[in-house]
């Protein structure tokens, strides 16, 4: 039974040599001429002007968890108008309460202030 795990195995195996194998090569002959300017952070094409240890408005996190609450709801929505014709209505409600869900949701988000930036 364990013979049936063999070619899996040298896959993992072969696959692993060869990403370390690029590293190494790529490291080895690769060229190195490190400057000042390649070696500095960037950030945004200006150096920094603060501290890294600064503290982070949590807003930044809120609207991209906002974002990515509500951009998901579209990959339920390719599957559900794929086969729609055959849900047939229990599908049509079943979405529509999905969709109601997310607007009720979206309402209060916003009436909360969330996707206000001052």
């Amino acid at each position: 039974m364990l013979a049936e795990y063999l070619p899996t195995l040298l896959f993992l195996i072969v696959a692993t040599g060869i990403g370390i194998a690029l590293i190494v090569i790529g490291n080895v002959i690769g060229p190195k001429r490190p400057s000042a300017e390649k070696l500095s952070p960037y950030e945004c094409g200006f150096g920094a002007f603060e501290n890294a240890r600064m503290p982070f408005d949590v807003r930044y996190y809120l609207v991209a968890i906002l974002f990515i609450v509500f951009d998901l709801e579209i990959a339920f929505v390719f599957p559900w108008a794929v086969v729609f014709r055959e849900l047939r209505v229990f599908g049509l409600i079943e979405m529509g309460v999905f969709l109601t869900l997310l607007v009720i949701g979206f309402v209060y988000v916003w009436k909360r202030g969330a996707l206000e930036w001052e």
